[in-house]
């Protein structure tokens, strides 16, 4: 059954847009952010550091290569990728990072005061930078994370995965997704003989993979790619009944497309490209629902409970010893 319409729902200030860009982990799916933070918790990690040891590492991290598809998942990747993790240099300069940061929420709590003080605490705290004892680095096993990151990765989001299915069936939108993957070895129990086979994958009208196009978000390259490949599928099927309703005769143009991703420099790097976008955040997309019912003006919200959610501190060996 077709979603309802939400009469007087969709902001007045904005047209209607044409398409509807999904990022796929953390949107669609459950984000391995979930799996990264469940780890950092159990192991007393900073929070932040995995993420920021991975994003440092572009464009040349072993993380990064393997989501453009120019190297394989094979033993040097994940030995390449627990050296991304284990860098010394990046390490160091987190830690500090993370303690001023730390020192700064213990003598100023509220946000003002801390904003404005930050360039005084900084200026005053580089000079005992190198007094601060840096511990030693967080092992982490980095193959580990990673299956588990991608096992948490395979879940559909209980808010947003029930919306996407209502807009398919609407029809009236270009449903389309914009995804940083990875390409599952043959033999590998997640191997795919057809990538775009897959149940959810199917869902979209149109779907760039970019371990299959070569570039990665938040490559200004790959918006300009995925303009291309929905105004392409717009036009093409602009005489159908979903064409005309959606009024795809014209094209799309970059504010005729509104982008869902869980990371900031993505929705950075869209917003550059002209794409109008929505931010969903860690375990809470029902607040991204709310924003996409909005835009669209549909009923788009499941019934699932709107609890965000949290993390998990259970110990690392017994989740370890499930695998």
């Amino acid at each position: 059954m077709a979603p309802t319409v939400l009469k007087g729902k969709r902001s007045s200030g904005s047209p209607k847009p044409k398409v509807i860009l999904f990022d796929i982990g953390g949107v669609c799916v459950i984000s391995p952010f979930q799996s990264i933070l469940n780890y950092e918790l159990r192991h007393s990690i900073p929070p932040g550091w995995i993420n920021h040891s991975i994003s440092r590492s572009a464009p040349s991290g072993f993380w990064h290569r393997l989501e453009t598809g120019s190297i394989p998942m094979d033993a040097a990747f994940f030995a390449g990728f627990n050296r991304d993790l284990h860098n010394q240099s990046l390490w160091e300069s987190f830690y500090r990072s993370h303690h001023h940061h730390q020192q700064a929420k213990k003598h100023h709590p509220s946000s003002s005061s801390s904003s404005s003080s930050s360039s005084s605490s900084s200026s005053s705290s580089s000079g005992s930078d190198e007094l601060l004892p840096i511990p030693p680095i967080p092992q982490i096993d980095g193959e580990w994370l990673f299956h588990d990151m991608m096992e948490h990765a395979r879940a559909p989001d209980p808010w947003m995965f029930p919306a996407l299915q209502k807009l398919k069936e609407d029809g009236r939108f270009v449903v389309a997704a914009l995804s940083n993957t990875v390409i599952w070895p043959e033999g590998h129990k997640w191997a795919e003989k057809d990538f775009f086979s897959d149940p959810l994958r199917r869902l979209f009208d149109v779907f760039i993979s970019s371990a299959h196009v070569g570039l990665r978000k938040p490559d200004p390259r790959i918006y300009q790619l995925a303009l291309e490949k929905v105004n392409e599928f717009a036009r093409a099927n602009a005489d159908s009944e979903r064409g005309k309703r959606g009024g795809w005769g014209e094209g799309v143009r970059p504010g005729d497309i509104v982008f869902l991703d869980d990371i900031g420099e993505n929705l950075k790097a869209a917003r550059k490209a002209g794409f109008r976008t929505i931010k969903v955040g860690l375990g809470k997309a029902f607040e991204a629902v709310d924003e996409l019912e909005n835009v669209t003006g549909l009923k788009l919200a499941g019934d699932h409970p709107r609890i965000a959610v949290k993390p998990d501190f259970s110990a690392a060996k017994e989740a370890k010893a499930k695998l």
